[in-house]
């Protein structure tokens, strides 16, 4: 689990970078409070009223999350749902001061 948890540092790490094609970064997004680190290691959208263009973040940033998830299980005879809590509790730990993450009840909250 000790190997797991610094795979899964440097993963967390890597995705909190997005890729520069889009014209708002995955940072930025939290910065403004409309989307945070959800429970099941993905992140999600704070407010349902965004611009498609985080949506289309979203949606691509937990693609590669997924992808990446899915190998770190196989590559350590684990199940995603395993390396997905660990993904959480790590990205809690890389959240800013101010920025969303759900709660145990599933409630967004501020760091």
């Amino acid at each position: 689990m000790k190997n797991l948890s610094k795979i899964v540092v440097s993963l967390v790490f890597s995705l909190l970078l997005v890729p520069s094609s889009f014209a708002i970064t995955l940072q930025e997004a939290k910065a403004e409070g409309l989307v945070g680190e959800q429970m099941d290691g993905y992140v999600g959208l704070v407010v349902n009223n965004v611009p498609a263009e985080v949506r289309a973040l979203v949606r691509d940033v937990n693609a590669e999350r997924r992808q990446r998830y899915q190998e770190i299980a196989q590559e350590n005879g684990i199940s995603v749902e395993q390396v997905t809590a660990v993904a959480y509790e790590r990205a809690v730990q890389a959240t800013r001061s101010g920025h969303y993450i759900q709660n145990a009840s599933g409630r967004w909250v501020q760091k």
